[in-house]
């Protein structure tokens, strides 16, 4: 395959799982700001919070909700906008549609459109769930449609290899700005806010069947770091970026970012047994693998993109 095309194919998994993972995210903070009762000193998943999650530039003062839903949704100057990454996504797909199905480009097609005729900053005004709702429905809608139809060759590999690198690193930074820090006591035992961070990739009833503790910071961020079971887990997204990469690299034994990958399932393995129990296990280790991943990245771009620059920005290591 064409370096060229694995390239695309490659940032058009990121662009989709970073719009599908902003949604869910301004969905989730949206419930918990609704629902109130937020506690200072437990998980901090906030509006300004959001803004430090996609690297956006933050204003002097402290930003209202309408004005981070609006910048982060339809905003077409900002990069960081569910808009902006849907409408980066389709111009990708048009240049590689010889290796897409024609049901999978209607899909992304019509999401971009969906999004350009709907009334959405109406909706936005008097709730955004709709509009939460239909970016969720046409990613998962592209996705299925992918499953079904597209062929499983170095192309399919590279998308999803986009996707599940992107998946990871988006739940590292929401779990690296929302979880207490190592010196903030056992304040989190009583913050029930740790439901945003469920509610924000949709693992909710997931956890509650994986899960016998109640969903307070440490049993939550340990879930989606650790938790293979679940698919939008870190520890789940990695083993797929790696088994995607072996998928499309003849001579993956030796490709630096699979064996990079390897080495790094092996640690998150480790780690989720060493350190059951341990209160810091889990913020200790946000940082390292998302330094490890930003690695991967790098290798990727290095080994099948011969350095390639991505077409739209990467958002900044926390």
């Amino acid at each position: 395959m064409l370096a060229r095309i694995a390239h695309e194919l490659y940032w058009i998994g990121r662009q989709l799982s970073r719009a599908e993972h902003t949604a869910r995210m301004l969905d989730g903070v949206f419930h918990a700001d609704v629902q109130g009762g937020r506690d200072d000193d437990g998980v901090r998943l906030s509006w300004d919070a959001l803004l430090a999650i996609m690297g956006a530039e933050r204003p002097d003062h402290a930003p209202t909700r309408d004005e981070v839903v609006q910048r982060l949704t339809l905003d077409r100057t900002n990069p960081a906008s569910v808009a902006s990454y849907v409408t980066q996504a389709r111009e990708g797909a048009r240049t590689v549609r010889d290796v897409f199905s024609a049901e999978m480009w209607e899909a992304i097609n019509t999401f971009h459109l969906g999004l350009l005729r709907r009334d959405n900053s109406a909706a936005l005004r008097t709730g955004p769930y709709s509009v939460y709702a239909f970016v969720k429905e046409r990613c998962g809608l592209f996705w299925g449609v992918t499953g079904r139809t597209m062929l499983r060759d170095e192309a399919h590999a590279f998308l999803q290899a986009g996707a599940r690198i992107e998946a990871a690193d988006m739940v590292l930074r929401m779990l690296r700005v929302a979880l207490p820090g190592e010196d903030d006591g056992d304040h989190h035992a009583h913050d029930g806010q740790a439901l945003a961070l469920l509610q924000a990739v949709g693992g909710f009833q997931a956890f509650r069947r994986a899960v016998p503790a109640p969903p307070n910071a440490r049993p939550v961020g340990r879930f989606l770091l650790y938790e293979r079971a679940y698919p939008d887990s870190v520890a789940a997204s990695v083993e797929a970026l790696h088994g995607a990469l072996s998928e499309a690299d003849p001579n993956y034994r030796n490709s630096a970012p699979v064996l990079r990958l390897g080495r790094l399932q092996a640690d998150l393995d480790f780690r989720s047994r060493a350190l059951d129990g341990d209160a810091g296990g889990v913020t200790q280790m946000l940082g390292q693998v998302q330094h490890e991943l930003a690695q991967v990245d790098a290798d990727i771009a290095q080994r099948y993109f011969g350095g390639a620059s991505p077409p739209v920005p990467r958002l900044a290591t926390l």
